[in-house]
């Protein structure tokens, strides 16, 4: 009979386990039920993101006409090019940025 009690008592605890495992997740749940999504508010959300989608796309292209209108030397680029055995493209564009400046443009490709 001892032994059935104790199984009683280890069935009592378990039962007890799972009651308070039961309102734990209740409650987990219900967290997730009173949470509910705003569709005004996830519209501006959206919104928002569009509109720095185009404000970044818009100030690269920009960037890119600016350094499309910077005069460099070709043989710049050849030099740059072929001695840190870089693209021409990557030489090009590191000189456009530095303004057609070679020593400026080589110290930032050496960092």
């Amino acid at each position: 009979m001892e032994v059935g009690e104790e199984g009683g008592v280890e069935r009592a605890v378990d039962s007890k386990d799972l009651q308070q495992q039961s309102k734990a997740f209740d409650k987990l749940t219900d967290r997730v039920e009173d949470r509910q999504l705003d569709s005004s508010r996830v519209q501006t959300a959206m919104a928002s993101i569009a509109a720095s989608a185009d404000a970044d796309w818009n100030a690269m292209r920009l960037r890119e006409k600016e350094l499309s209108a910077v005069n460099i030397n070709p043989a710049d680029v050849d030099i740059i090019a072929n001695e840190l055995e870089l693209d021409k493209k990557v030489a090009e564009r590191t000189l456009r940025e530095h303004k057609g400046d070679a020593v400026a443009a080589i110290r930032h490709l050496l960092r």
